[in-house]
């Protein structure tokens, strides 16, 4: 483990920043698209250990990814039914073992910028300290071979400059989408210890649609040719862009705001230079939606279990 990977592994006082002095004012926050609350649970007694958050679109893969992770770290009895914590509500799912926070964020910059916001609320309320957030997903590659797991050196837009855009109160504000570059280069060391598939690290493109804002020629409507999409993502390929989602821009911009160390990890489904459907078998396909969750797993067991031999390395002393 390198020195940076060993600082990590070591507690430290990094807390979870909120922005808004409304909250300062407030008797009770509910946390409603979590069906959960302030004033309705201990958030500090629920998630006061999160030191890891994965979050990911579906409720399923989240699901998934909580019975991997607590096979890997062995807190607790993998084959358990696990809870969905937000089972009040129908918008997210949102479960946990030991240290490891797993929470859905569905499709879109809306959807996961709303779950965002309860989400860095939540680890403020409940006093977390020194938090990674991962994003694990499925994407789009540009010239890269399906199956190769991209880990996000900067979120673009549609027209290749690396920043989010939102309107408030009527007016665009503009915020930085860098993530951080520690924390992805241990993550692609720990893909190449594991040594089982292709990761690089390059920009990602983020957009507004899964059709034409991706320049696919398969939706319901397309007024450009075959060439005009070649030329775009060509042109995005010359920007650094190795992939394409619907969700990095927004989730790195608040993850910046709020202090969270955070990375995007996405696996490529196909290679859109060579077509817009995905017509690899189930079976291929879910094995490449199981690389992130694979290496992020191993990543957070990597950095458990330095922070264990630490620990107990301090109780010889």
């Amino acid at each position: 483990m390198n020195p940076e990977e060993e600082k990590r592994a070591t507690p430290c006082s990094s807390p979870v920043f909120v922005h808004n002095p409304h909250l300062d004012v407030m008797k009770d926050d509910v946390l409603y698209h979590f069906g959960l609350g302030t004033a309705t649970h201990n958030l500090p007694a629920m998630f006061g250990d999160v030191k890891f958050v994965c979050v990911g679109g579906s409720q399923w893969r989240m699901k998934s990814f909580t019975e991997y992770i607590a096979a890997e770290i062995r807190m607790e009895d993998p084959e358990s039914e696990y809870p969905n914590i937000c089972a009040g509500t129908d918008r997210y799912a949102m479960y946990k073992v030991g240290p490891v926070l797993s929470v859905s964020h569905g499709m879109g910059i809306p959807s996961i910028a709303i779950m965002l916001h309860e989400l860095i609320k939540l680890l403020h309320h409940a006093h977390c300290e020194d938090v990674t957030i991962v994003r694990i997903g499925t994407s789009g590659g540009i010239g890269l071979e399906p199956g190769t797991v991209v880990v996000t050196k900067k979120s673009m837009d549609a027209t290749f400059l690396p920043k989010f855009e939102q309107v408030i109160l009527g007016k665009t504000v503009e915020r930085n989408t860098d993530l951080d570059q520690c924390l992805a280069e241990e993550l692609l060391q720990c893909s190449k210890e594991l040594n089982q598939f292709e990761t690089v690290i390059g920009n990602t493109m983020c957009t507004l649609d899964f059709y034409e804002g991706q320049a696919r020629l398969d939706g319901a409507f397309c007024s450009y040719t075959e060439k005009d999409k070649q030329d775009y993502l060509k042109k995005a390929s010359e920007a650094g862009i190795c992939n394409i989602e619907m969700e990095s821009s927004v989730f790195a911009a608040m993850c910046k705001l709020s202090g969270l160390r955070a990375a995007v990890v996405c696996v490529t489904l196909l290679d859109r230079l060579k077509g817009d459907q995905m017509n690899g078998s189930h079976e291929v396909l879910q094995s490449y939606q199981l690389r992130p969750q694979i290496l992020v797993g191993n990543y957070i067991k990597k950095l458990l279990k330095a922070k264990a031999g630490r620990s107990c390395n301090s109780a010889t002393v």
